[in-house]
Protein backbone atom coordinates (compact mmCIF):
# COMPACT_ATOMS: atom_id res chain seq x y z
CA UNK A 1 0.00 0.00 0.00
CA UNK A 2 1.27 3.53 -0.78
CA UNK A 3 0.57 6.20 1.81
CA UNK A 4 -0.37 9.54 0.07
CA UNK A 5 -0.60 12.69 2.44
CA UNK A 6 -2.58 15.76 0.72
CA UNK A 7 -1.67 19.14 1.50
CA UNK A 8 -3.62 22.13 0.08
CA UNK A 9 -3.20 25.76 0.67
CA UNK A 10 -5.01 29.45 -0.18
CA UNK A 11 -3.27 32.55 0.48
CA UNK A 12 -4.94 35.49 1.99
CA UNK A 13 -8.73 36.23 3.63
CA UNK A 14 -9.33 37.49 0.49
CA UNK A 15 -9.63 34.20 -1.52
CA UNK A 16 -12.24 31.68 -0.73
CA UNK A 17 -12.31 29.24 1.80
CA UNK A 18 -14.09 27.27 -0.66
CA UNK A 19 -10.82 27.02 -2.59
CA UNK A 20 -9.10 23.96 0.14
CA UNK A 21 -12.15 21.54 -0.68
CA UNK A 22 -11.79 21.84 -4.12
CA UNK A 23 -7.71 21.25 -4.12
CA UNK A 24 -8.53 18.35 -1.86
CA UNK A 25 -11.15 16.69 -4.58
CA UNK A 26 -8.62 16.72 -7.39
CA UNK A 27 -5.60 15.23 -5.25
CA UNK A 28 -8.56 12.70 -4.47
CA UNK A 29 -8.68 12.22 -7.74
CA UNK A 30 -5.19 11.67 -8.33
CA UNK A 31 -4.69 9.28 -6.03
CA UNK A 32 -8.15 6.93 -7.06
CA UNK A 33 -6.12 6.76 -10.33
CA UNK A 34 -2.43 5.66 -9.35
CA UNK A 35 -4.26 3.49 -6.57
CA UNK A 36 -2.72 5.43 -3.57
CA UNK A 37 -4.59 5.02 -0.49
CA UNK A 38 -5.03 8.61 1.19
CA UNK A 39 -3.48 8.73 5.39
CA UNK A 40 -4.31 12.55 6.02
CA UNK A 41 -4.93 15.86 4.90
CA UNK A 42 -3.01 18.78 5.73
CA UNK A 43 -5.14 22.35 4.81
CA UNK A 44 -3.25 26.42 5.87
CA UNK A 45 -5.91 28.78 5.09
CA UNK A 46 -5.47 31.92 4.11
CA UNK A 47 -1.35 31.94 4.70
CA UNK A 48 1.41 33.15 2.40
CA UNK A 49 3.11 30.22 0.55
CA UNK A 50 6.35 32.59 0.80
CA UNK A 51 6.88 31.43 4.96
CA UNK A 52 7.53 28.18 5.69
CA UNK A 53 6.36 28.64 8.84
CA UNK A 54 2.68 27.65 8.29
CA UNK A 55 1.22 25.17 11.20
CA UNK A 56 0.09 22.28 8.68
CA UNK A 57 3.19 22.18 6.12
CA UNK A 58 5.52 21.44 9.16
CA UNK A 59 3.38 19.14 10.47
CA UNK A 60 3.58 17.61 6.72
CA UNK A 61 6.87 17.38 7.43
CA UNK A 62 6.68 15.65 10.60
CA UNK A 63 4.81 12.95 9.46
CA UNK A 64 7.28 12.35 6.69
CA UNK A 65 10.05 12.23 8.99
CA UNK A 66 7.81 10.46 11.34
CA UNK A 67 7.92 7.37 8.05
CA UNK A 68 4.33 7.83 7.82
CA UNK A 69 4.29 8.91 4.14
CA UNK A 70 5.22 7.55 1.26
CA UNK A 71 4.12 10.40 -1.31
CA UNK A 72 2.82 13.87 -1.14
CA UNK A 73 0.23 15.14 -3.43
CA UNK A 74 -0.61 18.37 -4.27
CA UNK A 75 -2.74 20.44 -6.97
CA UNK A 76 0.38 22.57 -7.86
CA UNK A 77 4.09 23.01 -6.66
CA UNK A 78 3.30 26.71 -5.40
CA UNK A 79 0.59 25.03 -2.87
CA UNK A 80 3.39 23.79 -1.21
CA UNK A 81 5.84 26.65 -1.28
CA UNK A 82 6.62 29.97 -3.64
CA UNK A 83 9.73 30.44 -1.97
CA UNK A 84 13.11 29.29 -3.58
CA UNK A 85 14.45 28.14 -0.76
CA UNK A 86 12.14 26.42 0.95
CA UNK A 87 10.84 24.67 -1.82
CA UNK A 88 14.39 23.29 -2.45
CA UNK A 89 14.81 22.28 1.20
CA UNK A 90 11.57 20.52 0.83
CA UNK A 91 12.57 18.49 -2.51
CA UNK A 92 16.35 17.82 -0.83
CA UNK A 93 14.72 16.68 2.50
CA UNK A 94 12.09 14.23 0.91
CA UNK A 95 14.63 13.02 -1.32
CA UNK A 96 16.66 11.90 1.56
CA UNK A 97 13.62 10.52 3.03
CA UNK A 98 12.77 8.38 0.35
CA UNK A 99 9.16 10.33 -0.53
CA UNK A 100 7.65 11.33 -3.74
CA UNK A 101 6.13 14.71 -4.19
CA UNK A 102 3.58 14.72 -7.17
CA UNK A 103 1.05 17.32 -8.22
CA UNK A 104 -1.48 17.36 -10.38
CA UNK A 105 -0.48 19.96 -12.51
CA UNK A 106 3.21 19.42 -12.99
CA UNK A 107 3.41 15.55 -12.36
CA UNK A 108 5.92 13.85 -10.49
CA UNK A 109 8.20 16.64 -8.89
CA UNK A 110 11.97 16.35 -10.13
CA UNK A 111 15.10 18.52 -10.18
CA UNK A 112 13.89 20.58 -13.19
CA UNK A 113 10.78 21.63 -11.68
CA UNK A 114 12.32 22.64 -8.41
CA UNK A 115 14.44 25.43 -10.55
CA UNK A 116 12.16 26.25 -12.96
CA UNK A 117 9.09 26.55 -10.43
CA UNK A 118 10.74 27.73 -7.82
CA UNK A 119 11.90 30.67 -9.96
CA UNK A 120 8.83 31.42 -11.68
CA UNK A 121 6.85 31.57 -7.92
CA UNK A 122 9.52 33.94 -6.56
CA UNK A 123 9.05 36.21 -9.95
CA UNK A 124 5.02 36.08 -9.25
CA UNK A 125 5.73 37.16 -5.67
CA UNK A 126 8.07 40.07 -6.85
CA UNK A 127 5.49 40.96 -9.70
CA UNK A 128 2.71 40.82 -7.03
CA UNK A 129 3.88 43.04 -5.21
CA UNK A 130 5.24 45.41 -7.37
CA UNK A 131 1.95 45.69 -8.44
CA UNK A 132 -0.07 45.68 -5.20
CA UNK A 133 2.20 48.94 -4.55
CA UNK A 134 1.36 50.53 -7.66
CA UNK A 135 -1.97 50.36 -6.65
CA UNK A 136 -1.76 51.74 -3.37
CA UNK A 137 0.40 54.62 -4.97
CA UNK A 138 -2.39 55.47 -7.09
CA UNK A 139 -5.32 55.57 -4.52
CA UNK A 140 -2.55 57.66 -2.11
CA UNK A 141 -2.55 59.77 -4.86
CA UNK A 142 -6.01 60.20 -5.20
CA UNK A 143 -6.53 61.17 -1.43
CA UNK A 144 -7.78 57.47 -0.41
CA UNK A 145 -6.61 55.09 2.23
CA UNK A 146 -3.92 52.66 1.53
CA UNK A 147 -4.74 50.52 4.29
CA UNK A 148 -5.30 50.98 7.64
CA UNK A 149 -7.76 53.38 9.27
CA UNK A 150 -6.50 56.07 11.90
CA UNK A 151 -8.03 56.43 15.23
CA UNK A 152 -10.50 59.68 14.71
CA UNK A 153 -11.53 58.58 11.05
CA UNK A 154 -14.67 55.80 9.92
CA UNK A 155 -14.49 53.82 6.68
CA UNK A 156 -17.20 55.35 4.28
CA UNK A 157 -18.59 53.19 1.60
CA UNK A 158 -20.50 54.44 -0.87
CA UNK A 159 -22.56 52.05 -3.63
CA UNK A 160 -21.25 51.79 -7.13
CA UNK A 161 -23.42 51.51 -10.11
CA UNK A 162 -22.42 48.22 -10.23
CA UNK A 163 -23.24 47.04 -7.31
CA UNK A 164 -20.61 47.28 -5.02
CA UNK A 165 -18.80 49.71 -3.23
CA UNK A 166 -16.25 52.46 -2.67
CA UNK A 167 -13.25 51.78 -1.18
CA UNK A 168 -10.45 53.90 0.32
CA UNK A 169 -12.62 56.84 1.40
CA UNK A 170 -12.44 57.95 5.09
CA UNK A 171 -14.41 60.69 7.23
CA UNK A 172 -13.53 62.15 11.00
CA UNK A 173 -15.57 60.43 13.23
CA UNK A 174 -16.21 63.43 15.83
CA UNK A 175 -16.43 61.06 19.34
CA UNK A 176 -12.62 60.26 18.34
CA UNK A 177 -12.21 63.36 17.01
CA UNK A 178 -12.77 64.71 20.22
CA UNK A 179 -10.40 62.40 22.15
CA UNK A 180 -7.36 63.16 19.55
CA UNK A 181 -8.29 67.16 20.00
CA UNK A 182 -7.87 66.19 23.59
CA UNK A 183 -4.47 64.22 23.74
CA UNK A 184 -3.15 67.30 21.87
CA UNK A 185 -3.74 69.85 24.43
CA UNK A 186 -3.41 68.04 27.61
CA UNK A 187 0.13 67.16 25.71
CA UNK A 188 1.06 70.42 24.94
CA UNK A 189 -0.50 71.62 27.95
CA UNK A 190 2.51 69.38 29.95
CA UNK A 191 1.43 66.46 30.55
CA UNK A 192 3.24 63.16 29.77
CA UNK A 193 1.85 60.04 27.29
CA UNK A 194 1.86 58.18 30.22
CA UNK A 195 -0.01 60.29 32.34
CA UNK A 196 -2.52 60.76 29.74
CA UNK A 197 -2.97 56.48 28.38
CA UNK A 198 -4.11 56.33 32.60
CA UNK A 199 -6.36 58.84 32.18
CA UNK A 200 -7.79 57.39 29.38
CA UNK A 201 -7.92 53.86 30.63
CA UNK A 202 -9.36 55.10 33.74
CA UNK A 203 -12.44 57.26 32.50
CA UNK A 204 -12.95 53.86 30.62
CA UNK A 205 -12.45 55.24 26.97
CA UNK A 206 -11.81 52.87 24.19
CA UNK A 207 -8.45 52.72 22.69
CA UNK A 208 -7.65 52.52 18.86
CA UNK A 209 -9.10 48.94 16.71
CA UNK A 210 -10.07 47.71 20.38
CA UNK A 211 -13.11 46.67 19.53
CA UNK A 212 -11.34 44.41 16.30
CA UNK A 213 -9.08 42.54 18.30
CA UNK A 214 -6.05 43.59 16.81
CA UNK A 215 -4.79 45.75 19.82
CA UNK A 216 -4.50 46.22 23.40
CA UNK A 217 -8.17 46.85 25.13
CA UNK A 218 -6.07 49.98 27.51
CA UNK A 219 -4.40 52.70 25.87
CA UNK A 220 -0.59 52.75 26.30
CA UNK A 221 1.82 55.65 25.95
CA UNK A 222 3.41 54.36 23.36
CA UNK A 223 -0.33 54.75 21.24
CA UNK A 224 0.09 58.22 22.02
CA UNK A 225 4.03 59.22 22.00
CA UNK A 226 4.79 56.35 18.75
CA UNK A 227 7.91 56.51 17.34
CA UNK A 228 8.48 60.44 15.59
CA UNK A 229 10.93 59.42 12.85
CA UNK A 230 8.52 56.71 11.48
CA UNK A 231 5.32 59.12 12.15
CA UNK A 232 3.28 56.38 14.46
CA UNK A 233 1.58 57.42 17.18
CA UNK A 234 -1.24 59.92 17.79
CA UNK A 235 0.88 62.73 18.33
CA UNK A 236 3.26 62.26 15.07
CA UNK A 237 0.35 61.32 12.55
CA UNK A 238 0.27 64.14 9.85
CA UNK A 239 -3.41 63.11 8.90
CA UNK A 240 -4.83 65.02 11.82
CA UNK A 241 -3.53 68.07 10.20
CA UNK A 242 -4.65 67.39 6.47
CA UNK A 243 -1.92 65.97 5.33
CA UNK A 244 -1.70 62.03 4.25
CA UNK A 245 2.02 61.17 4.19
CA UNK A 246 2.52 56.96 2.72
CA UNK A 247 5.75 54.82 2.00
CA UNK A 248 7.63 56.31 5.01
CA UNK A 249 8.63 52.83 5.32
CA UNK A 250 8.91 49.40 3.81
CA UNK A 251 8.46 45.62 5.05
CA UNK A 252 11.10 42.68 4.48
CA UNK A 253 10.83 39.27 6.02
CA UNK A 254 13.49 38.00 8.28
CA UNK A 255 14.69 34.64 6.28
CA UNK A 256 14.75 32.88 9.51
CA UNK A 257 11.40 33.53 11.32
CA UNK A 258 9.37 34.65 8.21
CA UNK A 259 8.20 37.63 10.20
CA UNK A 260 8.38 41.36 8.66
CA UNK A 261 10.50 43.90 9.72
CA UNK A 262 9.90 47.21 8.60
CA UNK A 263 13.11 49.62 7.20
CA UNK A 264 12.69 53.50 6.75
CA UNK A 265 12.02 55.04 2.99
CA UNK A 266 14.31 57.75 2.27
CA UNK A 267 12.27 61.57 2.50
CA UNK A 268 12.33 61.65 -1.29
CA UNK A 269 10.54 58.25 -1.73
CA UNK A 270 7.55 59.34 0.54
CA UNK A 271 4.45 60.46 -1.12
CA UNK A 272 2.17 63.54 0.45
CA UNK A 273 -1.46 64.17 -0.44
CA UNK A 274 -3.19 67.02 1.19
CA UNK A 275 -6.56 66.03 2.68
CA UNK A 276 -8.16 69.27 4.40
CA UNK A 277 -11.50 67.50 4.66
CA UNK A 278 -9.64 65.10 7.49
CA UNK A 279 -8.24 67.74 8.90
CA UNK A 280 -8.70 67.31 13.21
CA UNK A 281 -5.95 69.70 14.57
CA UNK A 282 -5.14 72.85 13.89
CA UNK A 283 -1.38 73.93 13.02
CA UNK A 284 -0.79 75.98 16.30
CA UNK A 285 -1.75 73.39 18.22
CA UNK A 286 0.43 70.69 15.84
CA UNK A 287 3.40 73.16 16.62
CA UNK A 288 3.74 73.63 20.21
CA UNK A 289 3.20 69.49 20.28
CA UNK A 290 5.99 69.41 17.97
CA UNK A 291 8.30 71.86 19.75
CA UNK A 292 7.23 70.20 23.46
CA UNK A 293 8.64 66.68 21.58
CA UNK A 294 11.87 68.45 19.97
CA UNK A 295 12.72 69.91 23.63
CA UNK A 296 12.50 66.57 25.08
CA UNK A 297 14.49 64.79 22.33
CA UNK A 298 17.18 67.47 22.24
CA UNK A 299 17.89 66.96 26.18
CA UNK A 300 18.16 63.64 25.71
CA UNK A 301 20.60 63.27 22.32
CA UNK A 302 22.54 66.53 23.80
CA UNK A 303 23.23 65.47 27.77
CA UNK A 304 26.53 63.73 28.44
CA UNK A 305 24.91 61.36 31.41
CA UNK A 306 24.89 57.99 31.46
CA UNK A 307 20.85 57.64 32.09
CA UNK A 308 20.00 60.28 30.02
CA UNK A 309 16.29 58.99 29.20
CA UNK A 310 15.90 59.72 32.26
CA UNK A 311 16.21 63.31 31.44
CA UNK A 312 13.10 63.02 29.41
CA UNK A 313 10.83 62.10 32.25
CA UNK A 314 8.57 64.93 33.65
CA UNK A 315 9.90 65.92 37.19
CA UNK A 316 8.04 64.36 40.24
CA UNK A 317 8.14 67.42 42.42
CA UNK A 318 8.51 70.95 41.93
CA UNK A 319 12.40 71.58 41.40
CA UNK A 320 13.41 67.81 40.96
CA UNK A 321 16.89 67.75 40.08
CA UNK A 322 17.49 70.91 40.07
CA UNK A 323 18.64 71.09 43.71
CA UNK A 324 22.26 71.13 44.37
CA UNK A 325 24.63 71.44 47.27
CA UNK A 326 26.23 74.34 48.03
CA UNK A 327 29.44 72.61 49.63
CA UNK A 328 30.33 69.97 47.05
CA UNK A 329 28.02 70.78 43.90
CA UNK A 330 26.70 67.23 44.15
CA UNK A 331 22.60 66.72 43.71
CA UNK A 332 20.18 66.99 46.91
CA UNK A 333 17.99 64.03 46.64
CA UNK A 334 15.18 62.70 48.79
CA UNK A 335 16.93 60.70 51.54
CA UNK A 336 13.18 60.08 52.87
CA UNK A 337 9.52 60.98 51.33
CA UNK A 338 9.77 64.27 52.28
CA UNK A 339 12.97 65.41 52.91
CA UNK A 340 16.01 66.36 50.72
CA UNK A 341 20.08 65.88 51.54
CA UNK A 342 23.34 65.46 49.97
CA UNK A 343 23.74 62.96 48.00
CA UNK A 344 27.42 63.06 48.28
CA UNK A 345 27.64 63.06 52.17
CA UNK A 346 24.96 60.25 51.93
CA UNK A 347 25.89 57.62 49.30
CA UNK A 348 30.01 58.24 49.27
CA UNK A 349 31.14 60.30 52.13
CA UNK A 350 33.02 62.48 50.84
CA UNK A 351 30.99 65.71 51.09
CA UNK A 352 30.88 66.98 55.05
CA UNK A 353 27.46 68.38 54.65
CA UNK A 354 24.83 66.52 56.78
CA UNK A 355 21.92 69.31 57.03
CA UNK A 356 18.81 68.57 55.54
CA UNK A 357 15.46 70.38 54.06
CA UNK A 358 12.15 69.77 54.19
CA UNK A 359 10.77 69.58 50.22
CA UNK A 360 7.28 71.79 51.25
CA UNK A 361 10.16 74.21 52.48
CA UNK A 362 12.35 74.76 49.14
CA UNK A 363 9.16 75.31 47.23
CA UNK A 364 7.44 77.63 49.55
CA UNK A 365 10.51 79.83 49.63
CA UNK A 366 11.20 79.99 45.97
CA UNK A 367 7.35 80.77 45.33
CA UNK A 368 7.08 83.04 48.56
CA UNK A 369 10.11 85.14 46.37
CA UNK A 370 8.20 85.50 43.90
CA UNK A 371 4.94 86.21 45.43
CA UNK A 372 6.76 89.36 47.37
CA UNK A 373 9.64 90.75 44.85
CA UNK A 374 8.36 89.74 41.35
CA UNK A 375 6.27 92.98 41.13
CA UNK A 376 8.04 96.27 42.49
CA UNK A 377 5.41 99.32 41.94
CA UNK A 378 8.52 101.27 40.57
CA UNK A 379 9.33 98.48 37.84
CA UNK A 380 5.76 97.84 36.88
CA UNK A 381 5.65 101.92 36.68
CA UNK A 382 8.58 101.72 34.20
CA UNK A 383 7.39 98.89 32.38
CA UNK A 384 3.86 100.73 31.71
CA UNK A 385 5.80 103.80 30.52
CA UNK A 386 7.98 101.84 28.50
CA UNK A 387 5.44 99.99 27.24
CA UNK A 388 3.37 103.47 26.29
CA UNK A 389 6.41 105.12 24.55
CA UNK A 390 6.73 101.90 22.33
CA UNK A 391 3.35 101.92 21.41
CA UNK A 392 3.33 105.13 20.75
CA UNK A 393 6.33 104.91 18.96
CA UNK A 394 5.20 101.91 16.02
CA UNK A 395 1.60 103.56 15.78
CA UNK A 396 2.76 106.91 14.95
CA UNK A 397 5.36 105.55 12.13
CA UNK A 398 1.70 103.43 11.22
CA UNK A 399 0.25 106.66 10.86
CA UNK A 400 2.93 108.53 8.96
CA UNK A 401 2.24 105.63 6.15
CA UNK A 402 -1.30 105.49 6.40
CA UNK A 403 -1.58 109.66 6.00
CA UNK A 404 1.28 109.50 3.05
CA UNK A 405 -1.03 106.79 1.21
CA UNK A 406 -4.87 108.97 2.05
CA UNK A 407 -3.13 112.00 0.43
CA UNK A 408 -2.15 110.27 -2.70
CA UNK A 409 -5.30 108.19 -3.10
CA UNK A 410 -7.75 111.24 -2.46
CA UNK A 411 -5.63 112.60 -5.65
CA UNK A 412 -6.12 109.64 -7.59
CA UNK A 413 -9.27 109.75 -7.00
CA UNK A 414 -9.72 113.84 -8.09
CA UNK A 415 -7.72 112.70 -11.41
CA UNK A 416 -10.38 109.94 -12.22
CA UNK A 417 -13.03 112.38 -11.42
CA UNK A 418 -11.93 114.98 -14.03
CA UNK A 419 -11.48 112.79 -16.74
CA UNK A 420 -15.15 111.18 -16.11
CA UNK A 421 -16.21 115.09 -16.44
CA UNK A 422 -14.34 115.87 -19.88
CA UNK A 423 -15.83 112.72 -21.47
CA UNK A 424 -19.15 113.75 -20.43
CA UNK A 425 -19.12 116.75 -21.77
CA UNK A 426 -17.62 115.51 -24.98
CA UNK A 427 -14.23 115.46 -24.67
CA UNK A 428 -13.10 112.13 -25.48
CA UNK A 429 -9.72 110.74 -26.31
CA UNK A 430 -8.57 107.39 -27.08
CA UNK A 431 -5.27 108.00 -24.88
CA UNK A 432 -8.00 109.04 -22.00
CA UNK A 433 -8.99 105.27 -21.66
CA UNK A 434 -5.23 104.15 -21.20
CA UNK A 435 -5.11 106.85 -18.46
CA UNK A 436 -8.24 106.33 -16.55
CA UNK A 437 -7.05 102.07 -16.56
CA UNK A 438 -3.49 103.32 -15.05
CA UNK A 439 -5.43 105.51 -12.37
CA UNK A 440 -7.84 102.53 -11.44
CA UNK A 441 -4.99 100.54 -10.92
CA UNK A 442 -3.45 102.78 -9.00
CA UNK A 443 -6.58 102.93 -6.97
CA UNK A 444 -7.21 99.76 -6.01
CA UNK A 445 -4.00 99.11 -4.77
CA UNK A 446 -3.95 101.87 -2.78
CA UNK A 447 -6.69 100.90 -1.47
CA UNK A 448 -5.71 97.22 -0.65
CA UNK A 449 -2.79 99.12 1.10
CA UNK A 450 -5.10 101.19 3.66
CA UNK A 451 -7.24 97.61 4.08
CA UNK A 452 -3.79 96.27 5.34
CA UNK A 453 -2.98 98.84 7.76
CA UNK A 454 -6.73 98.84 9.21
CA UNK A 455 -8.78 101.08 11.46
CA UNK A 456 -7.17 103.96 13.33
CA UNK A 457 -7.04 102.82 16.96
CA UNK A 458 -7.22 104.64 20.06
CA UNK A 459 -4.73 105.26 22.19
CA UNK A 460 -3.94 102.65 24.70
CA UNK A 461 -5.34 103.37 28.26
CA UNK A 462 -4.07 100.98 31.24
CA UNK A 463 -6.75 101.03 33.80
CA UNK A 464 -5.39 102.84 36.97
CA UNK A 465 -5.93 99.77 39.37
CA UNK A 466 -3.50 98.01 36.89
CA UNK A 467 -0.93 97.39 39.45
CA UNK A 468 -2.98 96.26 42.56
CA UNK A 469 -5.02 93.18 39.85
CA UNK A 470 -1.20 92.26 39.14
CA UNK A 471 -0.38 92.10 42.74
CA UNK A 472 -3.12 90.38 44.02
CA UNK A 473 -2.74 87.63 40.57
CA UNK A 474 0.91 87.46 41.46
CA UNK A 475 -0.06 87.33 44.92
CA UNK A 476 -1.94 83.80 43.83
CA UNK A 477 0.81 82.38 42.38
CA UNK A 478 1.68 78.98 44.72
CA UNK A 479 -2.54 78.53 44.03
CA UNK A 480 -2.13 78.64 40.39
CA UNK A 481 0.67 76.24 40.35
CA UNK A 482 -1.22 73.54 41.90
CA UNK A 483 -4.52 74.15 40.07
CA UNK A 484 -5.16 70.72 38.17
CA UNK A 485 -5.99 72.73 35.00
CA UNK A 486 -2.79 74.56 34.88
CA UNK A 487 -0.40 72.80 37.19
CA UNK A 488 1.88 70.68 34.37
CA UNK A 489 2.22 73.72 31.98
CA UNK A 490 3.32 75.78 34.76
CA UNK A 491 5.57 74.21 36.29
CA UNK A 492 7.30 73.32 32.83
CA UNK A 493 7.42 77.21 32.47
CA UNK A 494 8.67 78.08 35.97
CA UNK A 495 11.68 75.16 35.77
CA UNK A 496 12.80 76.97 32.47
CA UNK A 497 13.19 79.36 34.27
CA UNK A 498 15.58 78.14 36.72
CA UNK A 499 19.03 76.40 36.00
CA UNK A 500 20.09 75.79 39.29
CA UNK A 501 19.04 76.25 42.99
CA UNK A 502 22.17 75.88 45.62
CA UNK A 503 21.68 75.29 49.17
CA UNK A 504 24.07 76.18 51.90
CA UNK A 505 23.96 74.64 55.14
CA UNK A 506 23.03 77.69 57.76
CA UNK A 507 21.98 77.06 61.26
CA UNK A 508 20.67 80.18 61.55
CA UNK A 509 18.46 80.72 58.01
CA UNK A 510 15.16 79.17 58.00
CA UNK A 511 15.31 75.51 57.57
CA UNK A 512 18.90 75.73 58.08
CA UNK A 513 19.57 76.67 54.58
CA UNK A 514 20.20 79.67 52.11
CA UNK A 515 18.81 79.04 48.95
CA UNK A 516 20.43 80.59 46.27
CA UNK A 517 18.42 80.69 42.69
CA UNK A 518 20.51 80.78 39.53
CA UNK A 519 18.90 81.74 35.60
CA UNK A 520 16.20 83.98 34.63
CA UNK A 521 13.99 83.47 37.58
CA UNK A 522 17.23 84.92 39.79
CA UNK A 523 17.33 87.62 37.88
CA UNK A 524 13.93 88.50 37.50
CA UNK A 525 13.81 87.95 41.28
CA UNK A 526 16.20 90.77 41.67
CA UNK A 527 14.35 93.31 39.70
CA UNK A 528 11.93 93.51 42.72
CA UNK A 529 14.48 94.51 45.05
CA UNK A 530 14.06 98.13 46.61
CA UNK A 531 16.74 99.49 45.72
CA UNK A 532 16.03 98.79 42.10
CA UNK A 533 13.89 101.30 40.73
CA UNK A 534 14.96 101.72 37.23
CA UNK A 535 16.70 99.20 35.41
CA UNK A 536 19.36 100.34 33.32
CA UNK A 537 17.97 97.71 30.50
CA UNK A 538 14.98 99.42 30.30
CA UNK A 539 15.51 102.63 29.76
CA UNK A 540 15.20 103.78 25.75
CA UNK A 541 14.18 100.01 25.09
CA UNK A 542 10.89 98.25 24.35
CA UNK A 543 8.86 96.41 26.95
CA UNK A 544 10.24 93.26 25.14
CA UNK A 545 12.95 93.54 27.58
CA UNK A 546 11.10 93.18 31.00
CA UNK A 547 11.16 89.51 30.31
CA UNK A 548 14.69 88.43 31.86
CA UNK A 549 17.10 86.77 29.95
CA UNK A 550 21.13 87.02 29.36
CA UNK A 551 22.96 90.57 30.39
CA UNK A 552 20.32 90.63 33.78
CA UNK A 553 22.92 90.81 36.72
CA UNK A 554 23.00 89.45 39.23
CA UNK A 555 22.58 85.89 37.97
CA UNK A 556 22.03 84.73 40.98
CA UNK A 557 19.48 85.81 43.92
CA UNK A 558 19.51 84.60 47.48
CA UNK A 559 16.48 83.13 49.58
Amino acid sequence: MTRAVLYARYSSDLQSAASIPDQVRLCQKLCAEQGWTVVDVFADEAMSGASHLRPQFQALQQAAMNGQVDVIVAEALDRLSRDQEHVAALYKRMQFLGVRIVTKAEGEINELHIGLGGTMSALFLKQLAQKTHRGLEGRVRSGKAAGGLSYGYRMVRSPLPDGSFTRGDRAIDPGEAAIVTRIFRDYAAGKSARTIAIELNREGIAPPRASAGTTSSTWSFSTISGNWKRGTGILNNELYIGKLVWNRQRFVKDPSTGKRQARPNPPEAWITEDVPHLRIIADDLWHRVKLRQGAIRETILTSDRENAFGLGRRPTYLFSGLLKCGCCGAGYTLINKVKYGCSAARNRGTCGNRAIIHRDDVEARVLNGLRERLLHPDLLAEFIAEYHREWNRLKQDEMSARTTTEGELRSVRQKIEQIVTAITEGMFHPSMKARMDDLEARRATLEAQLAELGAPEEPIRFHPGLAETYRRKVADLASSLNAEGTRPEAIEHLRALVSEIRLHPDPSAPGGHVLELFGELGAILALGESQTTKPSRLRGLSSDSVVAGAGFEPAAFRL
